[in-house]
């Protein structure tokens, strides 16, 4: 095994109780398994999910609260290759196992194992997510940052990689007229990666005055609030026909269907929002209008290669989603300010060492 650079036990971050948070210290340092690695975390970035964690009293595996980290590899197990210490990496998954049902049956695409550990559900899943000082996961779970991302930059891979896997499922045309609904982290991004997938026109529908000057100042100048006048203007961009291709972001399940009538008729509804709740639909104007509808739900692993191409190469900027940065003892306090739907932040950063 590969010397650590630090022997000190790790402080994490659980939910334990609806709104509860508890902050732990293990007994020891951790120790990488024989075909895993452990993390010194940089960063690590809070989502809706975490949101919904905290709030729900940890409906959702523990290895999941916090799964937007990146850091620096301390310890390396005997059976690793590839990976070293003082490696900078990111939270990831696997490529396709190639053994699984779904791999077997010539999918690896949608490999079961994958997906396992992209919803924290596999054996060898951490007993806590990167809300931590440090971190014991499978080296399959790690991938290596490419040279030209800064530690900010690299901490945002992880929700880049969820959009640039849905884009790329879209296999959006080029020229396309494309809605992006919802300008959280996820619709901003999804939108930057439309753009550079070559839509002809992008128009992000927003409520808050706040997000959507963020979609401004990324570049968008079709940048709207919800309600008649952003239809009128996406008539008659679209001559009266609708979107080409609808990027649902906001995860509101009352507004499923209202998203759909946006399409044209044959065009692509992208559900990439992960609603809580059922949604009310019309089976039937779906299926006059032959809509697609492509559900997105994380990522493959060569998808991080080109989410971090997309940030070096700067056709993604994460700079103006980056919109605070506080440490583990304010992670409860920050919940409860996202939970309340009041914030003014977009992607907040935890630094467990701060």
């Amino acid at each position: 095994m590969s010397a650590r650079s630090t022997s000190a036990p790790a402080r994490y971050a659980v939910v334990t109780a609806p709104g509860v948070l508890e902050l732990r210290t293990a007994a020891g340092p951790p120790e990488p398994a024989a075909d895993g690695v452990v993390v010194s975390i940089t960063y690590c970035g809070v989502c809706a999910t975490d949101t919904h964690a905290f709030t729900s009293g940890g409906l959702i595996p523990p290895s999941v609260f916090g799964h937007e980290w990146a850091g620096t590899i301390t310890a390396v197990g005997d059976e690793v290759t590839g990976l070293a210490v003082g490696d900078r990496v990111v939270a990831g998954v696997g490529p396709a196992c190639g053994h699984c049902a779904q791999c077997r049956a010539g999918h690896p695409e949608h490999c079961d194992t994958a997906f396992a550990e992209a919803n924290g559900v596999t054996p060898d899943a951490p007993r806590h997510g990167g809300f931590a000082t440090d971190l014991a996961v499978s080296a399959r779970r790690v991938v290596r940052v490419i040279d030209g991302l800064d530690e900010e930059q690299a901490a945002l891979v992880e929700p880049t990689a969820v959009t640039y896997h849905a884009v790329k499922r879209a296999r959006q045309p080029f020229g396309a007229i494309v809605v992006v609904q919802g300008a959280g982290p996820i619709g901003l991004l999804t939108a930057q990666h439309a753009r550079h997938a070559g839509a002809g026109v992008v128009l992000v529908v927003e409520p808050s005055p706040g997000r959507r000057a963020t979609a401004q100042a990324l570049g968008f100048t079709e940048v709207h609030e919800p309600g008649e006048g952003f239809v009128a203007r996406l008539r008659q961009i679209t001559d009266g026909l609708g979107a080409d291709v609808v990027y649902e972001c906001s995860g509101v399940a009352d507004l499923l269907q209202s998203s759909a009538e946006l399409v044209r008729r044959g065009g692509l509804l992208a559900l990439l929002g992960y609603p809580v709740t059922s949604s009310d639909v019309s089976y039937g104007d779906w299926q006059s209008r032959e809509l697609t509808v492509l559900g997105s739900l994380a990522y493959n692993h060569e998808d991080f290669v080109g989410a971090m191409r997309s940030i070096a190469g700067g056709s993604v900027r994460t700079e103006e989603l980056h919109t605070g940065t506080v440490g583990l003892d304010d992670l409860s306090r920050l919940l409860e300010e996202l939970a309340s739907g009041q914030s003014r932040h977009a992607k907040v950063l935890v630094d467990p060492r701060r």
